[in-house]
């Protein structure tokens, strides 16, 4: 097989842009457009001669691999619609909604021979900054991830746990390592029936902690990230591209010209591990911690809140 037959769940936002990169692929052949609403599905299946459907079966049957970009609470069934047929899986973030969900999802997919790979997009950037090359374990790792509400209420049917702090529980599973042993955690709901806003700190076997805070109720965009070693320390604030280093390791902010395109790069790395030219960038049993400290911080907030 030298083309991967790509069909797209989800005619949403992130649907379109998965499937432009489909389209725009050596790799891949854009061949279907999924979605519960037809129409939706057919006017976006038409801007690239695809076909629309509103029968998941019927549009899996056209597939080698699908993308599923549809709301989280979705994912998991989806998924394993997908692998339970056969097909490889590239799944927005998160996984599922429970550890033990997402692992029993990546066995499968391990057992059948199948690709499931997660859209942590986050990891291509960190890598191509060079924090991922780090080996000396963090102290400390400490994130801000907030902003407006999405426009129409994007991702609504999850909390910002799920939404947005889940990218740097994924960074922090990766610096502190996947076993935490403890976590704290606290919230509130703005203007949505799910947490808005939330803190969490969690543990680690190392000594290390992550104290990540997320919020889709800010008048203003936040995302920095500070990482404490033994050695010293980064700072970095990526909306102005701003860094403090004074760590011994090399670190940079200026990728643009290495990694112009992090969606496009792991969708592109998916279609190459589809095809067997090379290993999956985001494999699923990788990303199975940061569904586990989701869980485990969501829980802990819900036991707080009215």
């Amino acid at each position: 097989m030298t083309k991967l037959k790509v069909g797209v769940a989800g005619a949403g936002v992130f649907g379109n842009y998965h499937a432009q990169k489909a389209a725009a692929s050596a790799r891949a052949d854009l061949t279907g457009i999924f979605d519960v609403d037809l129409g939706r599905a057919e006017r976006l299946a038409e801007t690239f001669g695809a076909r629309g459907f509103d029968d998941y079966a019927a549009f899996l049957e056209g597939c080698d691999a699908v993308v599923i970009a549809v709301p989280a609470t979705w994912h998991e069934s989806l998924s394993r619609q997908a692998i339970e047929a056969n097909r490889h899986v590239l799944v927005e973030k998160p996984l599922a909604l429970s550890g033990v969900a997402a692992r029993d999802l990546a066995d499968e997919a391990a057992a059948r021979g199948r690709i499931l790979q997660v859209g942590h997009q986050e990891r291509f950037v960190a890598k191509a900054m060079g924090v991922l090359a780090i080996e000396e374990v963090p102290l400390l790792v400490e994130s801000v991830r907030s902003g407006p509400p999405a426009p129409g209420g994007r991702a609504g049917d999850v909390s910002v746990i799920w939404d947005l702090m889940i990218h740097d529980l994924d960074l922090a599973a990766m610096l502190l390592g996947r076993e935490f042993t403890g976590v704290e955690a606290t919230g509130r709901r703005v203007h949505s029936p799910h947490i808005d806003e939330a803190e969490a700190v969690f543990t680690y076997a190392s000594g290390g902690k992550a104290k990540l805070r997320a919020s889709r109720a800010a008048e203003i965009r936040e995302r920095t990230m500070r990482v404490v070693y033994p050695s010293g320390e980064i700072d970095i604030d990526f909306l102005t591209r701003k860094l403090k280093n004074t760590t011994p390791y090399e670190v940079r902010v200026d990728i643009a010209a290495d990694l112009p395109d992090p969606l496009g790069a792991a969708d592109e790395g998916f279609y190459a591990a589809c095809l067997g030219l090379a290993r999956s960038p985001v494999p699923a049993h990788g990303t199975v911690a940061a569904v586990a400290m989701a869980e485990a911080a969501e829980a802990a907030v819900l036991a707080g809140v009215d």
